[in-house]
């Protein structure tokens, strides 16, 4: 209540205070972020969509996540989805009179021609946006119906329409209503969670490395070099030019160093293993 009277270190100590309230509200919420990772797997290893639609912050954040997905993963650009109220221009400038319109996003979902293998988050931190909230009514009304789930940081009631709910329990903020603190912070962890937990099941993870990864430009050449040193023991002049024979795939110039193929080969034997890098190397650990 005496924010405005605290000193720096002070401020910076209540607010770092209250952060702590984000790792427990994730824990807390684990078993509800496992439902819905394991209701949306099969349908995402299939080929669907993962689609954050938010006002605000949480869209903001939501479409973040999106666009952070193509060159961590190499997935297709697409594959996950970030629809924010307002648009792309609310994205840097605030329009959160669009969130009031609960069918604000149906012209975006139904170009996406949603199926049964695609999975769509509401992110609404105080729970009752109804830009958000129509899209489960949206939703609702498809032939071939999406898994739907509620992220939100407040204990409001699920709503009728959607499958899940995901309650990140922060709390009250420091600064009263303003969700890009603790709400913002635990909404983008949970996000991270998400979108990489199905990378990882859909097999563009091995190890703890991110194989899947396309060399475009130094800074990745270096990063793949790294990645293909650890995974094959060469030395790193050897594995920037096994990179370069590879196309720059990380994931090929591994398969061509094990299996003593061309990268045609690699690239083949990773086809018939719908691009899993372990079911091609036979990790005895799977």
């Amino acid at each position: 209540m005496d924010l405005h009277a605290l000193s720096v270190a002070q401020c910076v100590q209540v607010i770092q205070q209250e952060d702590r309230a984000v790792i427990a509200a994730l824990e807390e919420a684990a078993p509800q972020i496992d439902a819905f990772i394991s209701a949306a797997e099969p349908g995402f290893v299939a080929g669907g969509r993962l689609v954050y639609v938010g006002a605000g912050t949480s869209g903001r954040l939501g479409v973040l996540d999106a666009s952070e997905a193509p060159p961590t993963f190499q997935v297709q650009p697409g594959r996950i989805v970030g629809i924010i109220a307002g648009g792309d221009s609310a994205l840097r400038k605030s329009s959160e009179g669009k969130e009031d319109d609960p069918r604000g996003a149906w012209d975006e979902l139904r170009a996406l021609d949603l199926n049964a293998n695609d999975s769509v988050i509401g992110i609404a931190a105080g729970g009752t946006t109804p830009y958000v909230h129509g899209v489960f009514e949206f939703v609702a009304a498809l032939s071939s119906r999406p898994k739907t789930a509620l992220l939100t940081c407040s204990p409001v009631p699920q709503p009728e329409r959607a499958d899940h709910m995901i309650v990140l329990a922060t709390g009250p903020e420091v600064l009263t209503g303003s969700t890009r603190m603790k709400a913002g912070t635990a909404t983008k962890m949970a996000l991270n969670t998400i979108s990489t937990v199905l990378m990882i099941r859909s097999g563009r993870v091995y190890e703890n490395l991110m194989v899947d990864m396309r060399a475009t430009n130094e800074k990745l050449r270096d990063r793949g070099a790294r990645i293909i040193t650890t995974l094959t023991g060469l030395a790193r002049a050897e594995a920037l030019e096994l990179l370069g024979r590879a196309g720059n795939s990380v994931k090929a110039a591994v398969v061509m160093h094990h299996k003593q193929v061309d990268h045609a080969g690699a690239e083949r034997l990773l086809g018939e293993q719908l691009g899993r890098l372990e079911k091609v190397l036979g990790d005895r650990r799977i």
